[in-house]
């Protein structure tokens, strides 16, 4: 089983290169992390950017730029609908944001004559972290998509991170839905939402998963809160391998609190599409784009 973020570098080098398709992909902490890629024997690249400025970069950063093919465009959305026709046509493998927005390069996935995006699918975010003050590598989601999601995206996203946890090497992941309590409250979505999914996951309608909830972070993650707190028969509680967060806000603090308090590393990408989709923050690190570039990679068929 994969314990760190650098073992996914490991093993989705074992795949061999994936192509990579980089819309806009034109600043230091992209072009940094591409390379990186490239070295690590991950990726064959192509950034679709305004090739001046990639040059330039390239020069102030010792980036060898004859790692990279360009697709020359200046406009950003021209930039996203080339990688994702790129990627449409099978000439590209995996897509990732560069310096273009979020919103931007979520328009350009989302556009259904691109083709992208299946019909009727769900589009879902999910992250890794590996952090110090827990014991294994933590999947979890959404943090960056479905502001609000309803029942049956919580059930798409709970398939979206077993196929994550199965990536890592976890064969029945265990997944806490996470709501104010762990006792059941009646007036709260979150709640009664996170028991309907905990006895579906009993009776195996959502799949090889061990699903409880709902559970509050607290008793999701330490066992001896679950403990103090009388929450018995639970085999998640103190022990998730992924946490299912009832909407963006709650999940988007949580994935920020990570880094900037906890010091944690991440990785990420965008699941149900036709391929991986690497979306990263722009204030990312190269860091954990590498680490999300691999897992794409890891995704990629």
């Amino acid at each position: 089983m994969i314990q760190h973020l650098t073992e996914i570098v490991e093993e989705a080098r074992k795949k061999g290169r994936k192509r990579l398709a980089v819309a806009y992909g034109q600043d230091a902490h992209t072009l940094e992390a591409v390379y990186e890629a490239y070295k690590e024997g991950l990726v064959e690249p192509t950034l679709y950017g305004e090739k001046a400025v990639i040059e330039e970069v390239c020069r102030e950063h010792g980036i060898d730029i004859n790692a990279f093919n360009i697709v020359d465009e200046k406009n950003d959305m021209k930039c996203v609908q080339q990688a994702v026709a790129a990627v449409v046509a099978s000439n590209a493998d995996v897509l990732m944001k560069g310096l273009v927005s979020t919103d931007k390069y979520m328009r350009g996935i989302l556009n259904k004559e691109a083709g992208l995006f299946p019909p009727k699918g769900v589009l879902s975010h999910v992250s890794i972290s590996e952090m110090p003050c827990y014991h294994k590598l933590l999947v979890m989601s959404d943090v960056a998509v479905i502001p609000q999601p309803d029942f049956k995206q919580k059930m798409k996203q709970i398939g979206y991170l077993a196929q994550t946890a199965n990536l890592l090497g976890v064969e029945t992941p265990k997944i806490a839905c996470i709501a104010p309590s762990e006792q059941v409250l009646p007036n709260v979505v979150s709640s009664t939402e996170g028991a309907l999914l905990a006895k579906m996951g009993d009776r195996g309608q959502l799949g090889n998963v061990i699903v409880d909830g709902p559970l509050s972070l607290d008793v999701a993650l330490f066992k001896e809160v679950a403990e103090h707190k009388k929450v018995k028969g639970s085999s998640v509680a103190g022990d998730p391998d992924c946490l299912l967060f009832p909407n963006l806000e709650s999940a988007n603090v949580f994935f920020k609190s990570t880094t900037h308090l906890c010091g944690g590393e991440l990785a990420a990408m965008v699941m149900g599409t036709k391929v991986p989709c690497v979306l990263t923050s722009r204030g990312d690190s190269s860091k954990t784009k590498l680490y999300s570039i691999a897992l794409a990679c890891l995704a990629a068929k």
